[in-house]
Order: structure tokens, then C-alpha cells, then sequence
């Protein structure tokens, strides 16, 4: 099973999986998705090291709750974190964007890493996990489903089928979360897309909506677990900061993706609290 982390440790494990990443890009020589990894952090420490139920040691066992990343851009994120909670290894985090390696700018699925499934084209992920939520139901099983979603990625409209499908069928052993950093490749989502609000969006799909700060450990926490009493799925609105943690990065749409020269590397570490 995961092991329990409190409050400050898991800030700990934030600015960690930061490092990873940036190391990770910086080492790979490409341009990688910075901006969207770099806003989920707090989601995925909260998930991994508090909500989640797993066994490193048998990443296949039945009874885990599923993570799928839907936004599968995000994945630089994604990586480090499965390294910093012991899925995958030095060599695999090594290999990130080189030839002939598994460890590409979008996930590709192997339960022996903890990758849950593929993902490029965005708005597939939901009803990924809704099928799964709905094979837990039907085999009765316990295990929860987890899918994150980028808000632009809400624009998608396999988002919404995915929703209906989910409420018609009373999943609540699926929770979505929204990670609304408002921006997305073509600029700010509002202006890309624009709705009144995401919120009554899903609530109007019959879910049980919350939104919360999305860098807020203890609020995360305290919201991603499933309330099985509500015979409905769950969405959290994740609010977030796109390239959370960079100054230079926070809000800045050429950092969705973007390459570190050797200045901005050790910019972005020494924020961070320096080189290792």
C-alpha cells in the first residue's frame, strides 16, 4: 500500500517531482510539455501519496484504484511522479523523448510502470474510466477510478457523452479532476472555448461538483475521496496555475511547451532550492 504522508512532506514531494522534471527535459534536449505538468503536481502528490490505494511492488494487483492521465500532454508530471513514489527507475526517466524509448511526451500504457493506458488526442480518457467504473460495478468490485482532465480539454465533446454515460449508470466510484489552469496551446481557454461557467457545466450533467484550489494539499485531500453515500460520480474543479512553481513559467503560453537552455535550467533549480 501507499504510505501516509502529511502536509509537509508532501510539499516535500512536490518540489521533488518539480526537479525531476526539469531535469528530465533539460537532460532530454527537446522542447517538453512544462506548463501542464507543472500545474497538476500538488493533484498527483495528493493522489499518490494520500487518496490512491496501489502496491508498488505489484502494479498489477486487481484491487488498485486506476489513475488515467486523459490529458495525456501533462505526462512530463506524470513520469516524475511515478519515479519519486518507486514505478519506474532512473533509467527510465533517463530515456524521456530519446529514440526507441517507451517514455515519450505522451503516455503509452504498461501496468509493470503504473501507466494505466495511452493517451495523444485529447477527450478519450473519461470514458476510458467510466467503462472501467463501470466494470468495478459490475464485477463488484471496490477499487475507485481516477482520469484527469485539462479544462481545454473540455471543449471536447466525447468529454460529454463520457459524463452523461457516467451519471445515467451512478458511478460514484469515479472521480474526475479538472485541472483548470485556464490556458491551453491556442492561448487562454476562455478564449478559445468559452462557457459560462465549467461548474454548472457538470452539475447540469448531474455530478457532484467541487471546486477547490488546486495547489492546496489539504483541500485536495479532503475532496478526492469518493462519497459512496452520493449515487453520483464526482468532479473536482482543480483551480491551478499553469507552470506552478517556475516564476518564469507561471502563466506564460510559450511554456505549454518549451525548451531549458542551460541559463533557464539553472534558473528554474534555484527556485526550486537549487541543484541537488
Amino acid at each position: 500500500m501507499k504510505q501516509k504522508n502529511d502536509q509537509h512532506s508532501l510539499k516535500d514531494l512536490s518540489k521533488e517531482i518539480r526537479k525531476v522534471m526539469l531535469k528530465m527535459g533539460y537532460a532530454s534536449e527537446k522542447a517538453a510539455h512544462f506548463g501542464g505538468g507543472l500545474s497538476m503536481v500538488e493533484i498527483l502528490t495528493s493522489l499518490y501519496g494520500e487518496v490512491l490505494n496501489y502496491k508498488v511492488d505489484n502494479p498489477r494487483w486487481v484491487d488498485r484504484d486506476r489513475f488515467i492521465l486523459s490529458k495525456g500532454h501533462g505526462v512530463l508530471g506524470f513520469y516524475a511522479t511515478l519515479y519519486v513514489f518507486g514505478f519506474i527507475g532512473k533509467k527510465e526517466i533517463d530515456s524521456f523523448q530519446q529514440n526507441e524509448s517507451e517514455f515519450i511526451s505522451h503516455p503509452i500504457m504498461n501496468l509493470d510502470y503504473g501507466i494505466e493506458s495511452s493517451n495523444g488526442s485529447l477527450g478519450h480518457g473519461l470514458a476510458l474510466g467510466a467503462g472501467v467504473a463501470m466494470s468495478a460495478k459490475l464485477k463488484n468490485k471496490n477499487f475507485n477510478v481516477y482520469v484527469m482532465l485539462g479544462d481545454g480539454e473540455c471543449n471536447e465533446g466525447s468529454i460529454w457523452e463520457a459524463a452523461m454515460f457516467a451519471y445515467h449508470h451512478r458511478l460514484n466510484n469515479l472521480v474526475v479532476i479538472v485541472d483548470r489552469n485556464s490556458m491551453q496551446n491556442d492561448g487562454e481557454s476562455k478564449d478559445v472555448m468559452g462557457y459560462f461557467s465549467i461548474e454548472d457545466a457538470w452539475k447540469g450533467f448531474g455530478w457532484d461538483v467541487r471546486s477547490i484550489d488546486g495547489h492546496n494539499h489539504k483541500e485536495l485531500c479532503e475532496n478526492l475521496i469518493p462519497d459512496k453515500s452520493i449515487n453520483t460520480p464526482k468532479v473536482i474543479i482543480a483551480n491551478t496555475i499553469k507552470g506552478k512553481g517556475i516564476s518564469f513559467m507561471e502563466g506564460v503560453p510559450s511554456w505549454h511547451h518549451g525548451k531549458l537552455t542551460d541559463r533557464t535550467f539553472k534558473e528554474a533549480f534555484q527556485e526550486l532550492g537549487g541543484i541537488d
